[in-house]
């Protein structure tokens, strides 16, 4: 069956295993208490399958877009959700940490595949127009994710066993294996390029090297020197991995798609953006849980609202974006998104539940529609060619931004604590650290401000200048 004809039923069943990635890296995080228990390990050392996961998706995305190019998009989707399968199952029956990790870094490798290939199998049979509304489909499962992860982890553990978090992947990959059989066209690159294994370790390293450095500092795991020391050999084999793919014949990535100036504000501005939303998945059930004493479950039910909210934007984001164009949504809804992250850090112990859920829906409806904008304009105006370096490309980003946003709140409640001189967390604290949030979501700005007023009016539909392109 044709891509063409059934694009909604494609954009829903990308969306699928970007929510079933999305649940995998954050639903195991609750049950750790109970693996360590059950595999005579100490939860400590067991958040190295927490980590395994993230590192392993962060090393394998840059080749995701190589390998769809060489043996097509519906063979290695199809292949990730295997892999992904087969590493839940393999979860699911570990006996101990060594085996676990293993079977995370298997998960991870067919999660770094699902969604940068789906979304170029997808982006490269779409009309532009079409782009906004099929983006939005796949925006509520990424932002449903990250929110749910916990408190599914906590129901399964507590009512069945954790090895179950794992179980419930296999019908979900089988049946996703067939429906990308159905419904997914099998496009390949006419030019078979050889794989750049130099750009691959590169880039795999540093990535590597950045992201645990992230996680060390997010999860206070080892030293500050360890973390800076990660960090920064991260940062100088990114430089030389830069240098090495600009000169190359074939690169891993060809960065010559930062020449487009959607493309560049998009991957900048939304990487600065996700690193300061991206935070409250992290913030907000602290603040609830440590400070305002609510269980997780009831943690959970409130947070659960900026995922709610963001639903009616699947169906308002196109109309807004047509009628203010990408610079305007992103400059003014940007704006309304940085007020409302500070709106969080204002919520006190004595308000009520059903007043903080209803103002977390706001939050997600704007927070949601700049992801969208954002995202859209990431592929406006790239053509099918550079596409797989594109979705690469914005894998990698989303994934390291939002570590390094959430690194960098966990650190700024480590030292407002230290200055205060006080050992518990207080509201004080987390107004620091949403400060620093709203400060990477104002930043982001600068990149909307110096778009062209009509950037992408072809996919937007906003202007004279779309009826010319």
């Amino acid at each position: 069956m044709s891509l063409r004809a059934k694009p909604k039923v494609v954009a829903m069943i990308v969306g699928s295993a970007i929510i079933m990635q999305q649940l995998d890296s954050t639903v195991i995080t609750t049950a750790l208490p109970q693996m360590a228990e059950t595999l005579h390990a100490d939860p400590v050392r067991l958040s190295l399958a927490v980590t395994a996961y993230l590192l392993s998706v962060a090393i394998f995305v840059p080749v995701s877009g190589w390998a769809a190019e060489r043996f097509g998009g519906r063979v290695i989707f199809r292949a990730a959700i295997g892999l992904f399968t087969l590493g839940s199952v393999l979860c699911g029956l570990s006996g101990n940490v060594i085996e676990l990790t293993a079977a995370r870094v298997l998960q991870g490798l067919g999660g770094a595949m699902m969604v940068p290939v789906g979304r170029l199998v997808l982006f490269r049979s779409l009309e532009k127009t079409a782009l906004i509304a099929t983006m939005a489909y796949l925006q509520v499962p990424a932002q449903l994710g990250p929110v749910l992860g916990p408190p599914i982890g906590g129901f399964i553990t507590t009512y069945f066993s954790w090895r179950w978090i794992f179980f419930v992947n296999v019908p979900l990959g089988l049946v996703g294996m067939l429906l990308v059989t159905m419904f997914f066209d099998n496009l390949k690159s006419e030019t078979k390029r050889p794989l750049d294994w130099l750009g691959f370790l590169l880039t795999g390293a540093a990535a590597f090297c950045v992201m645990y450095g992230i996680e060390a500092i997010g999860r206070g795991r080892g030293g500050a020197d360890q973390a800076a020391g990660l960090l920064v050999a991260g940062l100088a084999l990114g430089a030389l991995s830069i240098w090495h793919l600009r000169r190359t014949r074939h690169p891993l990535l060809d960065l010559s798609v930062f020449r487009i100036p959607t493309f560049q504000a998009a991957i900048y501005g939304g990487s600065l953006f996700r690193a300061g939303a991206g935070t409250l998945v992290f913030l907000l059930p602290l603040l609830l849980q440590i400070v305002f004493g609510l269980s997780a479950f009831a943690s959970g039910s409130i947070t659960f609202a900026t995922a709610a909210g963001s639903l009616s934007m699947k169906i308002t984001a196109r109309p807004i974006i047509r009628c203010f164009g990408f610079r305007n949504v992103i400059l003014f809804n940007g704006l309304i998104s940085a007020v409302a992250i500070a709106m969080c850090a204002f919520f006190t112990a004595g308000m009520s539940k059903y007043v903080i859920f209803a103002l977390l829906l706001v939050v997600g409806f704007f927070l949601s529609l700049q992801y969208t904008a954002t995202q859209a304009m990431t592929y406006a105006d790239v053509q099918k060619p550079l596409m797989s370096t594109a979705t690469s490309i914005a894998s990698m980003t989303q994934q390291l931004s939002r570590g390094f946003g959430i690194a960098a709140v966990a650190a700024l409640l480590h030292l407002s604590l230290a200055w205060r001189g006080a050992t518990n967390l207080d509201t004080f604290d987390f107004k620091v650290a949403f400060a620093g949030a709203v400060a990477f979501a104002l930043s982001s700005l600068f990149y909307g401000w110096v778009l062209h007023p009509d950037a992408a009016a072809e996919v937007s539909g906003h202007g004279a200048s779309s009826a010319q392109a």
